[in-house]
C-alpha cells in the first residue's frame, strides 16, 4: 500500500470511528433519561421517584451492559434489583444490576436461563413499581424462551436455517416471536400493571419498535399465519424442527393464543423511547468525512437487500464519481446505513461488512485512490471477532501476489481469511453498541490535487 492510499484507509478508519462515538450507549441513554432531585425525567416526561414502592432493571441486548451504566448513574440506590442478558465478552462493572452473559446469534441455555430471570423480575412487579427495559440489537437472540414443546435446540437449528437463507431482520423476529414466550410485546404482559420505560437502542431499519430485540415492550403486527407464508417462501418449512412449524401452523388455525397487538391491556402503562439510532452513527461519520476534507453524501440509512449487490450498488456511484464527476467531485465520501443479508452459498468464514469490502474490492480493482470501508458498529461481523474489513483498488493485486484468487474466496463466503492474510480487518472489540453497519467509501484525497499542482510548479 503507497502512502496515499494509507492516508485514505487512516480516514476511513477516522469516519468509522466517529460513528462509534456517536452509538455510545451510555451517552444515548443520557440525552433520554436523567434524574433532577427525586424526579425522573424520560423522554421529556417527568416521574415522582416517591411514587415508585420500587424500581426494577430489566433488559438485553449487546448493548445493555452500558446502557444500564447510564442507568445506574442516574438512580444508584434507588435501584431495587435487576437482570440483563447481553452477549459473551459485553458487560460491564455494574453495582445494582446483574449482568448475565449468553450466546448470539445462535441462543444458548444460558440465555433461557436469563430470560426466565428477566420474565420473573417482570411478573414481581406492581401497579406501584417501575419497570425500566433496556433494549438494544441482539436481544432477540440473547432472550430465548421456546414456547413449549420447543426445545432450545430446536430454536437453535430454526435460528441457523432462517440466518442461511437470507431471511433479514425482520423476517427473522417475526418467527421468534411466534416460538417464544418472551417476545412480540409478551415482556410487557408480564410486567402489567407496572409503570414501564422502555430505552431502546435501534438496530433495524426504520427503528420500528416491534422488530427492535423482536418487541418485547411493543405490540406485534406479525401473526401466526405471515410466519408460516414466510418459511413457504424460503423453501424451509419442509425443513425447520416439526414442533416449530406444528406451533405456527396451529396459531395460525386459531388454536393457539396470539402475540399481543395494538390495544392490548398489556401497554396501557408502557413507554417506548428510543435512545440511539444509525440514523445518529451516520450523521457523526459525515460530519468527520466533511471534516476532513470530503464531499460528503449520505446514500441511506435503510439499505438492505444482499450484500453482493449492494457492494455492486456503492461500487457504481464511486465509478461515476470518478468518470463524470457526479453525484458529487472528488474528493467524495459516500456513506450508507442499515443492514445487508447474506445468502451463504459455500462453507467459508466471514459476515456481510467483510463480504461488502470483498466485492467492492472485486468491482473497484484498478482504480487508484479509491477505499471501501464496511464495519459493524457492535464490533462484530457473523461469526468472527472482526466488526468488517477495509478494500481498496490495489486490494485485488496484494491478495494475487500473496497467491488469492479474490473471486474463488468470495464464492466461498471466506471473506474473513481473506482480509485476515492481507491485515485489513476490522478490529475494535467490543463496541457495546449496536446501531447496525456503516458503510464508508471515499474517492480522490483532500489536497491531493493541490499537492500535485504544486510540485508541477
Amino acid at each position: 500500500m503507497g502512502l496515499t492510499n494509507r492516508t485514505q484507509h487512516q480516514h476511513a478508519r477516522r469516519i468509522f470511528t466517529a460513528a462509534l462515538k456517536a452509538a455510545d450507549p451510555i451517552e444515548a441513554v443520557g440525552r433520554y433519561f436523567r434524574r433532577e432531585g427525586e424526579t425522573l425525567i424520560a423522554g421529556g416526561k417527568r416521574y415522582a421517584l416517591g411514587s415508585f414502592d420500587s424500581i426494577l432493571v430489566i433488559g438485553a441486548g449487546k448493548a445493555s451492559a452500558a446502557m444500564a451504566q447510564a442507568v445506574e448513574r442516574a438512580l444508584g440506590k434507588r435501584i431495587s434489583a435487576g437482570w440483563i442478558n447481553t452477549k459473551y465478552g459485553h458487560g460491564a462493572p455494574l453495582k445494582r444490576i446483574h449482568v448475565h452473559e449468553c450466546s448470539h446469534p445462535v441462543p444458548d441455555e444460558a440465555g433461557v436461563e436469563g430470560a426466565r430471570r428477566i420474565v420473573e423480575l417482570a411478573e414481581s412487579a406492581g401497579p406501584r413499581d417501575l419497570v425500566i427495559a433496556l433494549i438494544s440489537g441482539g436481544a432477540s437472540a440473547l432472550t430465548p424462551s421456546p414456547a413449549p414443546p420447543i426445545t432450545l435446540a430446536e430454536k437453535q437449528e430454526t435460528t441457523k436455517l432462517l440466518l442461511a437463507c437470507g431471511a433479514n431482520i425482520h423476517e427473522i423476529n417475526a418467527i421468534r416471536k411466534h416460538i417464544s414466550t418472551f417476545k412480540g410485546g409478551q415482556l410487557a404482559r408480564a410486567a402489567a400493571p407496572a409503570t414501564v420505560i422502555a430505552l431502546m437502542l435501534s438496530d433495524v431499519i426504520g427503528d420500528s419498535l416491534e422488530s427492535i430485540g423482536s418487541g418485547p415492550t411493543a405490540p406485534d403486527p406479525t401473526t401466526f399465519a405471515s410466519c408460516v407464508r414466510l418459511l413457504e417462501g424460503y423453501a424451509i418449512d419442509k425443513k425447520v424442527p416439526a414442533a416449530v412449524l406444528r406451533r405456527l401452523r396451529e396459531g395460525a388455525a386459531g388454536e393457539v393464543a396470539e402475540t399481543p397487538k395494538a390495544g392490548d391491556a398489556a401497554f396501557a402503562r408502557v413507554r417506548n423511547l428510543i435512545v440511539g439510532s444509525n440514523a445518529l452513527a451516520v450523521d457523526a461519520a459525515a460530519a468527520e468525512a466533511r471534516a476532513l476534507g470530503y464531499r460528503t453524501l449520505v446514500l441511506s440509512t435503510r439499505i438492505e437487500g444482499e450484500t453482493r449487490d449492494v457492494a455492486g450498488m456503492h461500487a457504481a456511484i464511486v465509478k461515476e464519481i470518478r468518470a463524470a464527476r457526479r453525484p458529487l467531485t472528488e474528493p467524495a465520501c459516500l456513506i450508507s446505513g442499515g443492514e445487508t443479508t447474506v445468502t451463504i452459498r459455500g462453507d467459508g468464514l466471514g459476515g456481510r461488512n467483510q463480504e461488502f469490502a470483498l466485492a467492492c474490492a472485486i468491482d473497484l480493482a484498478g482504480m487508484p485512490d479509491v477505499c471501501a470501508l464496511s464495519g459493524g458498529t457492535d464490533g462484530t461481523d457473523g461469526p468472527t471477532d472482526a466488526a468488517g474489513a477495509i478494500a481498496d483498488g490495489g486490494t485485488l493485486d496484494a491478495a494475487a501476489a500473496a497467491g488469492m484468487d479474490a473471486r474463488a474466496f468470495l464464492a466461498r463466503n471466506d471473506s474473513y481469511h481473506f482480509f485476515d492474510r492481507l491485515g485489513l480487518l476490522l478490529k475494535p472489540g467490543p463496541t457495546r453498541t449496536n446501531v447496525m453497519d456503516v458503510r464508508i467509501l471515499l474517492a480522490g484525497i483532500p489536497g491531493a490535487g493541490r499537492k500535485r499542482a504544486s510540485r508541477r510548479g
